[in-house]
């Protein structure tokens, strides 16, 4: 049994192939994708919907959004989350450090560790 069993993952992604890759990542892992999103709007809708264990991020959206509005829903709502992203922690809005950061490019080793650590509590650098 994977570490990722059944596990309820919201991938946020706004690049689909990129969002494509993440989904057959995640479920070759043995995670269940609940939903994709490519906008704050539509990844706010899913999270009320869908009501993911942990969520994956990406930091720069479509038409000039960054996923910091989700993150802070997530932060309020308690859920885990990683961020995917080239930039350092440091340069981050303060709403991204109760997730993991998870550095690009990344393994898929990386992201299943850093998925588990979100679900653990962990908040550090991937």
């Amino acid at each position: 049994m994977s570490a990722l069993q059944d596990l309820r993952v919201l991938v946020v992604e706004n690049d689909e192939m990129s969002a494509t890759l993440l989904q057959m990542q995640l479920v070759q892992g043995g995670a269940v994708v609940v939903g994709l999103a490519g906008s704050v709007t539509e990844a706010l809708r899913l999270l009320e919907e869908t009501q993911p264990q942990v969520v994956l991020l990406d930091y720069k959206l479509a038409r000039n959004e960054t996923s910091e509005p989700v993150a802070e829903a997530l932060v309020a709502r308690r859920v885990p989350f990683v961020l995917a992203t080239g930039m350092a922690r440091e340069q981050l809005p303060a709403s991204f450090q109760g997730g993991v950061v998870l550095t690009k490019p990344y393994l898929t080793v990386e992201l299943n560790s850093a998925l588990l650590r979100a679900m653990q509590g962990q908040s550090a650098n991937a």
